[in-house]
C-alpha cells in the first residue's frame, strides 16, 4: 500500500512545495492554472492531499474511475456532513468561507439512505412541473431586459452585466419570489460560491428563503417553492429552506459558468467560427466543451468514508472529506485514448450516482437560449481583450471568470427599458452595488419585474 508521503514533494513554484503535504486549492495560483495543478496533484494516484481554505483539509479525487466509484457508492462513502470529524472537533475556522458550501443542511445533497430517497423525490417531482414552454419565455425576457442594459453603450463585461445574472433572474421566477426576497437572493446565493463574506451572504440567504416559505405557507402558487409544499413527503419549514438552498445553488452557479465559460469559447475559438445557421449547433458544442475541459463546478461532491479505508491504496481515515475533482476526473489523461468517442452524457460536471444533480435540464436550457439570444441580438460582439489577458476567480469549488469583457455597435435603446428604470443603462449599472450592510442597493429583480410590466 502506498501512502502519499511516499511521493515526492509538489514539484518548485508550487505553493505547496515548502512542506509537500497539503496542496491550496484556494489562492490565485490554482485559479490561473488549475489544469497544472491536477497534473502534479495525479503524482500522488487517484486522489491527493489538498487544502480547500486556510485550515481545511480534504483528499481530492482527480481519477475518472476512482471518482465514479466514489459517486456511486453511498453506503461506503456518506454525504452527510455531521460526519466531519474535523468540524467536530474544532479544527475547522468558524469563520470559515467554505463552511456555507459544506456544513450539514437538512437537504437532499447531505443526506443518505432513506432520508435522501425522501428529500430528493421531492426535488425531482416538483422540478418534473417546470414548463419548459414558460422557462424558455422566461429566459427570452430575463435576457432582453439585461441586453437592454448594455445595448447602447457598445461594451459589457459578459460576466458582471449577464451571465451572472440571467440565471439567478429565471430562478427567482421560477421559485415564485416577489422583488424583496429576490433582491436579497441574489445577493445571498453569490456571496456563498465567492467565499466573500459568506457568513453574511449565508444569514442574508437563510433568511430571505424563511420569509419565502411563509408567504407560500400562506399564499401557495405555481411555482416550485409551493410545489415542494404539496409534496407528500411532508417537509418541514426548515427542510423547505434548505432544499431550496441547493435547488437555487445547483441551478445558478453552474449555469453562470457554463453561460460565461461558453462564450469565451465561441468568441476566440477558431473552431467556432462558424456560420450563422450553424450557430444553434456551435452552441451546443461550445457547451458540450465546457463541461468536459472547463467543468463550471470544478470541485465539490463532498463525502465522508463511514470507516477507515483505502482507496486507490492510500489510508482515508473515517469522517474526513473526499472531493471529487469533476475537473480533474473528466481531463484524466487515462480517458486520452477515447474521450472524442465518449457521448455527453459521460462527463461528470452533473455529477454521478444518486446524488447527480437534479436541475441539470432546466440549467441547460437556460444557458442556450441566453447564449443565442444574446449572439442573435448582438451579431458583431466580440472580446474587448486578448483571450490570455481573461482571469478567474479565485476557489476551490467553482470554474469561473473574473470577467468577460467584450465590445459591439451600440444599439438604439429600448423604449420600454428607458421608461421603466428611468436613466441609461450605464447609469443604471453603477447602482448595482452593494452598501455597507451587505446588501445591494441596485435591486436587480425588482427593477426586472418593473421594466417587464412597463
Amino acid at each position: 500500500m502506498q501512502s502519499h508521503s511516499e511521493f515526492q514533494t509538489p514539484p518548485p513554484g508550487c505553493p505547496a512545495h515548502a512542506d509537500g503535504k497539503r496542496v491550496p486549492l484556494h489562492g490565485p495560483e490554482f485559479a490561473a492554472a488549475p489544469d497544472a495543478f491536477y497534473d502534479m496533484l495525479r503524482q500522488y494516484g487517484p486522489s491527493a492531499p489538498v487544502e480547500l481554505a486556510p485550515g481545511v483539509q480534504a483528499e481530492l479525487v482527480t481519477d475518472y474511475a476512482t471518482a465514479l466509484h466514489v459517486l456511486q457508492n453511498p453506503d461506503t462513502f456518506a454525504r452527510d456532513s455531521r460526519r466531519w470529524r474535523a468540524l467536530n472537533e474544532g479544527q475547522v475556522p468558524p469563520d470559515s468561507p467554505v463552511l456555507p458550501m459544506m456544513m450539514y443542511r437538512p437537504n437532499c445533497l447531505f443526506s443518505d439512505g432513506a432520508d435522501h430517497m425522501r428529500l430528493r423525490q421531492s426535488v425531482t417531482a416538483s422540478l418534473a412541473r417546470v414548463d419548459t414552454h414558460r422557462l424558455s419565455r422566461h429566459v427570452d425576457r430575463v435576457a432582453a431586459y439585461l441586453i437592454s442594459q448594455f445595448s447602447s453603450r457598445g461594451r459589457v463585461d459578459l460576466v458582471a452585466d449577464y451571465a451572472q445574472l440571467v440565471p439567478l433572474l429565471v430562478f427567482n421566477d421560477l421559485f415564485g419570489c416577489p422583488a424583496a426576497i429576490g433582491d436579497r437572493l441574489v445577493f445571498g446565493i453569490s456571496g456563498i460560491f465567492d467565499g466573500v463574506d459568506a457568513e453574511k451572504a449565508n444569514e442574508v440567504l437563510t433568511e430571505a428563503l424563511l420569509e419565502l416559505v411563509a408567504l407560500k405557507r400562506r399564499s401557495p402558487g405555481a411555482d416550485i417553492t409551493s410545489w415542494l409544499m404539496e409534496h407528500p413527503s411532508g417537509l418541514t419549514d426548515e427542510e423547505m429552506v434548505h432544499q431550496l438552498v441547493t435547488l437555487i445553488a445547483a441551478g445558478t452557479e453552474p449555469t453562470q459558468n457554463i453561460i460565461a465559460s461558453a462564450l469565451r469559447l465561441l468568441l476566440t475559438d477558431e473552431k467556432y467560427a462558424g456560420d450563422q445557421g450553424a450557430a444553434g449547433l456551435l452552441v451546443d458544442d461550445a457547451i458540450n466543451d465546457v463541461l468536459w475541459n472547463s467543468a463550471p463546478i470544478a470541485n465539490y461532491g463532498v463525502h465522508y468514508p463511514v470507516q477507515d479505508m483505502e482507496l486507490g491504496g492510500t489510508k482515508l481515515p473515517a469522517g474526513d472529506p473526499v472531493v471529487i475533482s469533476f475537473a480533474g476526473a473528466n481531463t484524466d489523461p487515462n480517458l486520452s485514448t477515447g474521450r472524442q468517442m465518449l457521448s455527453k452524457r459521460a462527463h461528470l460536471a452533473w455529477g454521478a450516482g444518486p446524488h447527480a444533480c437534479p436541475a441539470k435540464d432546466p440549467a441547460l436550457l437556460v444557458s442556450v437560449l441566453a447564449i443565442e439570444k444574446l449572439l442573435n441580438t448582438l451579431p458583431d460582439i466580440d472580446l474587448a481583450l486578448p483571450a490570455e489577458a481573461l482571469t478567474w476567480r479565485p476557489g476551490p469549488f467553482h470554474r469561473a471568470l473574473e470577467a468577460l469583457p467584450a465590445r459591439f455597435t451600440p444599439v438604439r435603446p429600448e423604449r420600454r427599458a428607458s421608461a421603466a428604470s428611468g436613466t441609461t443603462g450605464q447609469t443604471a449599472e453603477k447602482d448595482h452595488g452593494q452598501d455597507g450592510n451587505g446588501t445591494q442597493r441596485g435591486k436587480w429583480w425588482s427593477s426586472f419585474l418593473s421594466w417587464w410590466k412597463v
